[in-house]
């Protein structure tokens, strides 16, 4: 039986029904919040927040930002796209099912089924552009990518899963993202998912991991980031924010996301068909693999794949062993950016470093101590990139080309260097040197497909 906590400071936004109320509580958010730059003060008054409770040790399992319609317009465009997607979901069902569809949506779709389902055809190629995709999907890069590849594996049939429950969870995921983040939003939780489907068709991968695995690899990474509020760990704990406190400065954002992500599996409850005593294991194994991204246990996790590597025992016969394995495949496609050719991984780049500099530009206004890396005065574009490709993802794919040596592991490695050659290059004062022989922009088409060491 779950607990329910009636918090007494607000009432709740809205009626909702009573399997709800009983394991929600209203909370507000205190004026702390305007250190992510809420336009006017007042509005955060209004502002409300859902909290979910798990009946076993009481604490947060999901918590969303809410909004009085008049703060956002009678018709957020945001619900406009939430109903087009459902629509879109109702009509696919109905021709899955053979039954004729009762109004002309299907001329909505016409780009959804051309050049996109086109795309897709080509989802397993390391060159996918994801954001030509997110623009083909309107926007729904994540719900469409991460449908069709449940339907790829077989994962919908074979888990008896609704598919109604599974296009509204998909719907409610892509959602809780904040795409007004420049880089922790839909796009990049849809390119890791892609990144995930990538290494789970590698040789080893696919002749080990059972259907469970692959359900949860491919879960884990749509969700791996939930409701990430564009700022890291180090920013909630100095400002006192309540999921610092919530988590007690422990993974405070891989503990909301994890948390998050369960929430909206029993919100739409999609797998409540199954036994109880398999949906919490299931929901265990995609918090364990969602905290694995915690960057801050890098060298945690790392050591020990070396270890396991050096060694060599790791046995994907093992479970265990395939789930230590599927949390550094998604840690990798965390990270992967730099392993992407040029043209994209450019972009991220960009994107990632502006969301740093604003949180640096928050942290100077509200008299904090500047993070590192998130100062623009002190800090390039360059200087954050070639300290991240050396330090973390070089030492990474690495260890993941020596577990898994196949072209695709070449070839991430063949970009990584590439890349890094060509922000090294944007130096000023380091274009000589070991670096000079790349101040050619590295492109797809150039990149080798053999072995090739940075």
């Amino acid at each position: 039986m779950e607990v329910c906590y009636q918090l007494p400071v607000l009432p709740l936004d809205r009626p909702v029904p009573k399997h709800v109320l009983s394991r929600r509580g209203a909370i507000s958010f205190s004026s702390s919040s305007s250190l992510f730059g809420a336009p006017d003060p007042r509005q955060l008054s209004q502002r409300r927040g859902a909290i979910s409770y798990d009946s076993s040790d009481q604490t947060a399992l999901y918590i969303r930002m809410l909004a009085h319609a008049e703060l956002v317009g009678s018709i957020p465009a945001r619900r406009i796209r939430r109903l087009f997607s459902f629509q879109r979901h109702l009509l696919t069902s109905r021709l899955l099912r053979g039954t004729p569809h009762l109004s002309p949506l299907h001329f909505l779709d016409e780009d959804y089924c051309g050049q996109a389902k086109c795309m897709l055809e080509k989802v397993g190629s390391w060159n996918f552009d994801i954001f030509l995709f997110d623009r083909l999907t309107n926007g729904n890069s994540l719900i469409s990518l991460t449908l069709y590849l449940l339907t790829h594996y077989g994962l919908i049939e074979l888990f008896q899963l609704d598919m109604v429950k599974v296009r509204r969870f998909l719907v409610l995921v892509q959602e809780d993202y904040h795409n007004h983040n420049p880089y922790h939003n839909s796009v990049h939780a849809a390119d890791v998912t892609q990144a995930m489907h990538c290494y789970l068709k590698e040789p080893k991968l696919a002749k080990s991991l059972t259907s469970c695995d692959v359900l949860l690899g491919l879960l884990a990474a749509a969700t791996h980031d939930l409701d990430h509020p564009g700022v890291n760990q180090p920013f909630l704990v100095k400002t006192n924010h309540y999921l610092a406190a919530l988590y007690r400065n422990t993974s405070v954002l891989e503990n909301h996301h994890w948390r998050s992500a369960v929430g909206l599996l029993r919100e739409t409850e999609l797998f409540s068909h199954l036994p109880t005593e398999d949906s919490l294991n299931m929901e265990r194994q995609l918090g364990s693999l969602i905290l694995a991204t915690d960057i801050s246990r890098q060298n945690e996790y790392l050591s020990k794949f070396r270890t396991h590597l050096d060694q060599e025992d790791l046995c994907l016969g093992n479970t265990s062993h395939r789930h230590f394995v599927l949390q550094m495949a998604l840690k990798c496609a965390d990270i992967c950016n730099p392993c992407r050719p040029w043209e994209l991984s450019k972009q991220w780049s960009e994107k990632v470093t502006e969301e740093f500099f604003h949180q640096g530009d928050i942290e100077k206004k509200h008299k904090l101590e500047v993070s590192p890396l998130c100062d623009s005065e002190t800090n390039s574009i360059a200087d954050v990139q070639i300290g991240f490709m050396t330090y973390v993802v070089e030492p990474l794919f690495a260890e993941w080309a020596r577990f898994s040596d196949t072209r695709l592991s070449q070839t991430m490695l063949g970009h990584l260097c590439l890349n890094k050659a060509s922000w090294n290059a944007m130096q000023p004062e380091e274009a000589e040197g070991e670096q000079a022989a790349a101040t050619e922009e590295p492109s797809s088409r150039a990149l080798p497909q053999g072995s090739q060491e940075c």
